[in-house]
């Protein structure tokens, strides 16, 4: 089987990617410094496949301890590179944090790697096109500058693996642009599960539907959009997850050289507004919820243009908003009444 380093593999994505790779037969290891995960993610990875994955609790940032990975872990055939802080509200209060976690890590690993054959899979996000001038945005749209640090990381993140590539680097790389990833494994096993006060739209819907928040913030009603909130492209993490299965198909082909980049979304936007809808209809849930300022940060719509990804890596999403609602849900209620 060919062995995968997946750095964050903890994590969100991360987790259903490592799902998403045993399923496909290939051999994942994980790497993750637990700072936005729980140890047991790996029993519920473990529940759903029958398969305990190698687990490694690295700090990627620490350049060392990078180096007798690499030396423990021979035969890695392919990286996925999900190990990167992602809150863009945080992200502004504190920059810092995020330049030196996102920076760091990748720089080191691919310092580590760079006379090995390998292709690596980088994490990478649609905040890198700012706010489009045309939608749907396509993977030639220009690069604008970044709304948030955390985006900012994902574009310096991106030149630094060009570079590095056309310097002469052994190994190949696919930077997938994402758009938001939402939903949970249809076990309910594994879930988005944000350490304090979520920043992401979805776990706070799911949280407060369920009681652990009093209220829900719409930020901003008066973006130039049909009913006034942001638009984003929403994104089954399953569906997600199985794209980098794809990634990794084509890294592993010979014909495949240097670097390309792909955007994964459903191709579609839906609203703030509209999203909350979907989840009342879907699980017949009220939710509380209350109109705020825009917050720092925000583009005000973006979807994108996914016909490379449809092409090039034969991928497109199967699960469309319904169920990332009712996944959503399903994941809150488990991890309610069984917290890790």
């Amino acid at each position: 089987m060919p062995k995968i380093l997946v750095t964050g593999g903890m994590g969100y994505i991360g987790s259903h990617t490592v799902v998403e790779l045993i399923n496909a037969g290939y051999e994942p290891v994980i790497v993750d410094d637990l700072s936005n995960s729980h140890p047991r993610i790996l029993e519920q990875i473990t529940k759903i496949t029958g398969v305990k994955p190698v687990f490694h609790q690295v700090d990627l940032c620490d350049e060392a301890a990078v180096k007798q990975l690499v030396a423990a872990e021979e035969g890695i055939t392919g990286i996925i590179h999900f190990a990167a802080y992602k809150a863009v509200g945080e992200s502004v209060k504190n920059p810092l944090k995020y330049y030196q976690n996102n920076i760091y890590s990748l720089v080191n690993l691919l310092k580590a790697y760079y006379n090995k054959e390998v292709g690596i899979v980088f994490s990478s996000s649609c905040t890198v096109y700012g706010q489009p001038d045309q939608l749907p945005v396509d993977e030639n749209a220009p690069v604008k500058p970044a709304e948030s640090p955390y985006g900012n990381t994902k574009q310096i993140s991106e030149e630094i693996l060009k570079d590095t590539i056309n310097s002469g680097a052994s190994f190949k790389v696919i930077s997938l642009r994402y758009f938001n990833p939402v939903g949970a494994h249809e076990s309910a096993l594994i879930g988005e599960l944000p350490i304090g006060v979520p920043q992401n739209l979805i776990p706070y819907i799911t949280q407060t539907a369920i009681g652990k928040r009093e209220k829900l913030t719409v930020f901003g009603e008066d973006y130039n959009t049909p009913d006034g909130s942001c638009i984003r492209d929403y994104i089954h993490v399953v569906d997600l997850a199985k794209a980098h299965v794809a990634a990794l198909r084509l890294l592993e082909k010979d014909e495949f050289k240097g670097y390309d980049v792909f955007n994964l979304g459903t191709g579609k936007g839906n609203s703030v507004l509209e999203i909350i809808k979907a989840f009342e209809s879907t699980t017949g849930v009220k939710l509380n919820y209350s109109i705020g300022p825009r917050r720092d940060g925000d583009v005000e719509q973006v979807w994108g243009d996914v016909s490379k990804a449809k092409e090039k890596l034969q991928w497109e999403t199967v699960l469309g908003i319904e169920t990332m609602m009712a996944s959503a849900w399903a994941w809150e209620q488990y991890i309610s009444q069984n917290p890790l």
